[in-house]
């Protein structure tokens, strides 16, 4: 019995050494950045017609597209949770293509990533595009839209939650929680475990303005039925795009597809 008793607390031992170095080491499990110093990605960045976006103490936060136009508009991409905002470039590309409403583009950095000070969490996420779209509504009257891929759809979320005055959302490969999602991939580990959740559901019922959803059919990643279970759950104006054989990664990025002059269309006109 004495055997059998140490046996078990031998285990329960190890059980809980094992879930507390998961707590611990879970934001590296989570965020994959790509770090670089500024000169060589302000070089990268020129080069692919990027200016750095910096806030009103003259740091970094991101790159910034102006349209040759006079927009009528302000689109904050956010990302994925890997590599680093100067990857996406091909969202400026599809937001500022021919015939689509013109906007200025920025993407804006994670704390931690590509050249930006800091290290990424929720709150740190959250809080720096919330600083970002009260740094662009203080500069202008044009509306101010948000645009996420996957990890970056919860922070836009999160920050137009309390932010009334962003017009719209473009939620890509759209997250709904950390919590359903590893639920999926991890469902051995316990969900108060989850330091940073990016709940996105909860997020949008405190959002009133228009959402578009851009949903990967095949999505292995975040899963399409909870991209869906999202959009569906979303009270306000909306509208629904499927890429039906598309998976996380491969969604198409067409700059002729009309798709994206109808998703500023309707965001800058608050309805579909």
């Amino acid at each position: 019995m004495l055997t059998a008793t140490r046996t078990l607390v031998a285990l329960a031992a190890v059980a809980t050494g094992l879930l507390l170095l998961l707590f611990l080491a879970q934001r590296k499990l989570l965020y994959f950045p790509d770090r670089y110093l500024f000169e060589p990605a302000g070089r990268e960045g020129s080069r692919l017609g990027f200016e750095p976006w910096r806030d009103s103490d003259g740091r970094f936060i991101g790159w910034r597209s102006p349209h040759g136009a006079s927009p009528v508009g302000r689109v904050v991409v956010l990302h994925g949770n890997a590599g680093s905002a100067l990857d996406r470039g091909y969202l400026r590309d599809v937001l500022q293509a021919p015939g689509v409403p013109p906007v200025d583009v920025y993407l804006l950095e994670y704390p931690g990533y590509g050249p930006r000070e800091g290290s990424p969490s929720e709150a740190a996420i959250v809080g720096a595009t919330t600083e970002a779209v009260d740094l662009l509504l203080a500069e202008g009257s044009v509306p101010v839209l948000l645009a996420g891929e996957s990890l970056g759809s919860a922070a836009v979320s999160l920050a137009a939650a309390g932010r009334p005055a962003v017009a719209g959302l473009i939620l890509i490969t759209p997250l709904s929680s950390v919590i359903a999602v590893a639920r999926r991939h991890y469902p051995w580990v316990p969900s108060f475990l989850v330091r940073d959740r990016f709940d996105t559901a909860a997020a949008l019922a405190r959002f009133r303005g228009p959402v578009a959803f851009l949903i990967a059919g095949a999505d292995e990643v975040v899963f399409a039925d909870l991209g869906l279970a999202l959009h569906a759950g979303f009270s306000g104006p909306k509208r629904l795009w499927i890429q039906e054989r598309r998976g996380h990664n491969t969604v198409l990025y067409e700059r002729r597809d009309p798709m994206w002059r109808e998703m500023l269309e309707g965001l800058l006109r608050g309805r579909w």
